[in-house]
């Protein structure tokens, strides 16, 4: 007898909980949001302007209603931080008092007047013949120290892509010097003044607290920014709404939030963060990354274009980086009973995996994926003017983010933590 009350008591339950994730998470709502995100009101959300700032205010009024708390009892959930952008006005260097000639220099700093020698107190380091010159490169410039790295002449091909790279910095006091050369000088002094402009963003950002573990942090994202507005309409459209890319995936976190805040059960730390940015360089993620001690980051679920069907069609999704860690199968182990379907991600030669807001906390070791349905070969709006409320599905994107819920749930109670990511497979 104490059996049967025990499996009606669990059917019980069970029914309550679909209950409540129907309620909370269903199409109409899923669409307010969508509708309100990719609306043309929001003039395409590009960053530095004030359409993203409209979108910034309305993701933060959500969290507000929802009742998330704001990140580190700050007064606002919005992340502020400056990026630099620099024009530089005057440049010379000599290595062991010969001339450098100044197309072979390139600085990344927020100076604007920088003077140095080998008495300043500068780390030399090399990126070698065989090295990952963008990979290396992005490590020393946010580590937060003063380096003179001399780049092999190997990279001479490819060196003044750097510059994009140095173009846009977070506002920090630390100066990387780039000099393509064949060895590091015993002497050197490098002169250079330049144009500095400063620039904000941020990032929205909401926690959900944990009961037992608040220490230990499950990360929601999406980024709410997109391409803006072209100086080129197409059929008298000019405004690239981003609905699927990536309004679907901000609004899963907005859904997620107000989920989880529902069942105010979760023993780890939840945090819903809406990131800038991404776009023009995925700045969002790298600001917000370092925020964070990434060991106690225990997974992390960045949700990227979910707004059309997959290439299995509903009910199924991909997970970016799937045999890099077990995380996705423990998603998939939460889901049997149900039509859902977590698949790795086909498209593999994309290298999807280092391309969205997950890849700098997984490059630290964190289980941090992109789920997406996006068909990469042949998604007909991708960044183009027709990516549009009206080519999404509601309903199939209400689906998605209940599998999100549902599959979580060991990772959010702290039963259950996935694998790290292996720093030595990544790129």
């Amino acid at each position: 007898m104490k059996k049967n009350i025990l499996f009606v008591a669990i059917l019980f339950s069970s029914s309550i909980l679909a209950q409540d994730i129907n309620s909370i998470i269903n199409d109409k709502e899923v669409e307010r949001i969508e509708k309100t995100l990719s609306s043309d009101e929001m003039r395409g959300r590009r960053a530095f302007t004030p359409d993203i700032e409209r979108a910034a205010s309305f993701i933060a009024d959500e969290f507000k209603k929802t009742g998330l708390q704001t990140l580190n009892n700050s007064n606002s959930y919005l992340q502020e931080f400056s990026m630099i952008r620099t024009k530089f006005i005057s440049l010379s260097c000599t290595f062991d008092n010969i001339s450098v000639d100044s197309k072979d220099v390139i600085i990344a700093t927020a100076q604007t007047e920088l003077n140095i020698t080998e008495k300043s107190g500068y780390e030399k380091t090399t990126i070698a013949m065989g090295g990952n010159l963008f990979s290396e490169a992005q490590k020393l410039i946010y580590s937060g120290k003063n380096y003179l790295v001399i780049v092999d002449t190997s990279f001479a091909k490819n060196y003044n892509r750097l510059i994009r790279m140095k173009s846009q910095l977070f506002k920090t006091n630390n100066s990387v010097v780039f000099v393509l050369a064949t060895k590091a000088p015993e002497t050197f002094s490098i002169t250079a003044k330049q144009e500095v402009t400063e620039q904000k963003l941020a990032n929205v950002v909401g926690m959900l607290k944990g009961k037992s573990k608040p220490n230990e942090y499950v990360i929601f994202s999406g980024h709410y920014d997109h391409l803006g507005v072209t100086n080129k309409p197409i059929n008298n459209d000019s405004i690239y709404n981003g609905a699927n890319d990536d309004a679907a995936g901000t609004t899963a976190v907005m859904m997620l939030a107000k989920y989880f805040k529902a069942l105010h059960n979760n023993e780890r730390t939840l945090i819903f963060v809406a990131f800038t940015a991404e776009e023009i360089g995925g700045f969002g993620s790298q600001y917000f990354s370092k925020q964070f001690n990434p060991e106690q980051v225990m997974a992390m679920f960045n949700i990227e274009m979910i707004g059309t069907e997959s290439k299995w069609g509903n009910n199924s999704a991909y997970i970016t980086g799937y045999e890099k860690t077990d995380m996705g199968k423990i998603l998939q182990n939460n889901l049997q009973g149900t039509d859902f379907t977590f698949y790795p991600d086909p498209y593999t030669t994309q290298n999807l995996f280092y391309r969205s807001d997950n890849a700098t906390l997984a490059r630290l070791g964190v289980p941090a994926h992109t789920i997406s349905t996006s068909k990469m070969d042949s998604e007909p709006n991708y960044h183009k003017l027709t990516d549009e409320i009206g080519t999404l599905n509601m309903n199939n994107m209400a689906e998605i983010i209940k599998a999100i819920a549902l599959s979580s749930k060991g990772i959010i109670n702290g039963k259950e933590t996935p694998s790290r990511v292996d720093a030595k497979t990544l790129n």
